[in-house]
This record gives C-alpha cells, structure tokens and sequence, in this order.
C-alpha cells in the first residue's frame, strides 16, 4: 500500500538527488545531508533519537548524526529511501509518524530553494496534515500573548491556544502546519488586530 509517507520518502530521495548534499534547507544551517542525516537517525539509531528532543543527550545525538553525515552522498539518499529497517518500531508505525514528518522536511528543502510554490495535496493527506496541525500548534504557539485559531479554507477551525483578542490563521493544512513547525515560507493569512497578527507571526514557534 503507497501511503502518504511512502510518497513523501520518495519524493524526498529524488529531490535530494537533484539537488546534491550541500543544498541549503529551511531547518537553520543544516544542509541537505544534514537533514538526511537527522532522519535516518530518527529511524535507525533508537539510542540515539532520544537527543532530538531531551537537551541532556543531544551531545550523543550531534555525534552519531555527524558519523551518519558523513556517509557516502548516494549511500546517505538509499537509506532515507528504504526507510527504517525491519526491527524499527518505525517501520510498523511509518504511515503514523512519518506522514508529518516527511512532509515537513521535504518542505524545507523545497521551499529553501527560489520560486517554490505549494504543491497540490490529496484531499486524504490534507486531512491527515489537519490532525497533526491541530496538535501541534498547541505546542508552536504555546507562548502566544493572545488567542490563536486554525481555519482551513474549507472552514473548519481548531483552537491552538485560548487568549485575550485572537488570531486567526487561515490556509490549507499543509500551510498551517508548516507555520506551527516554525517554518516562515508559507502562504497564510492572519485576521484580527494588525499588532497581534505581528505578533503571532513573529512567534518563535520551535519545540
């Protein structure tokens, strides 16, 4: 079964092929290898993944993701493409965890180049992205001084955070996620007071 993380893998291990290791991202200063190395550690290296998240083992995280950089390129691309191996929890929950995910970082390195537009979606994984936009503006704009709101264009709307004078960010799933995840490059609109709208907008969003 082709899942909507299977497509955004591939479509990840072509566009890195074009583009080459050292292309820029939307993920700081990592390049593309960067990337790639930080997603084959998330499904490869359990020892290690814990670091993404927990500051106190980030130094073992840094390590092992620079031993994974510093692969050959093409070795490096056919491990994003084949995907977690067979005794990785990430490969039984790959279409749970990692629609999001790959989304996000094929994104980032899309948007990081020039004259990027949004890409058309399936209905179904604009739906699936509505869910995890959902919960993760919880978290991306948990220090919002005022209220924030979710609308999809269609018309459904999500509370990220309750507050005083609200504002509401109106786009497709894909857009509102990418926006929760932190990422700027995105084509949103925001309704309410203009000084609050700044304000949201200029939130630092990362976890």
């Amino acid at each position: 079964m082709t899942t909507a993380a299977r497509r955004e893998r591939a479509a990840l291990a072509v566009l890195v092929t074009a583009t080459g290791p050292e292309a820029p991202t939307l993920c700081g200063d990592w390049t593309t290898r960067d990337l790639l190395a930080h997603l084959v550690l998330r499904e490869t290296r359990l020892d290690a993944a814990p670091g993404i998240a927990v500051p106190p083992f980030a130094g073992w995280t840094s390590r092992v993701q620079a031993g994974i950089a510093a692969r050959d390129w093409s070795t490096l691309v056919a491990d994003l493409r084949d995907g977690p191996p067979w005794w990785s929890p990430f490969r039984l929950l790959d279409p749970l965890v990692n629609g999001a995910e790959l989304f996000v970082h094929h994104e980032d390195v899309r948007r990081a180049q020039p004259g990027w537009e949004p890409r058309l979606l399936p209905a179904a994984q604009q739906d699936a992205l509505w869910k995890q936009a959902r919960l993760v503006a919880r978290l991306g704009y948990r220090h919002s001084p005022v209220g924030v709101v979710l609308r999809r264009t269609s018309g459904a709307t999500s509370t990220a955070r309750r507050g005083p004078r609200p504002v509401t960010l109106v786009g497709e799933p894909a857009e509102l996620l990418l926006h929760a995840f932190g990422r700027d490059e995105v084509r949103i609109d925001g309704r309410g007071d203009a000084a609050d709208v700044a304000a949201v907008l200029a939130l630092d969003r990362s976890f």
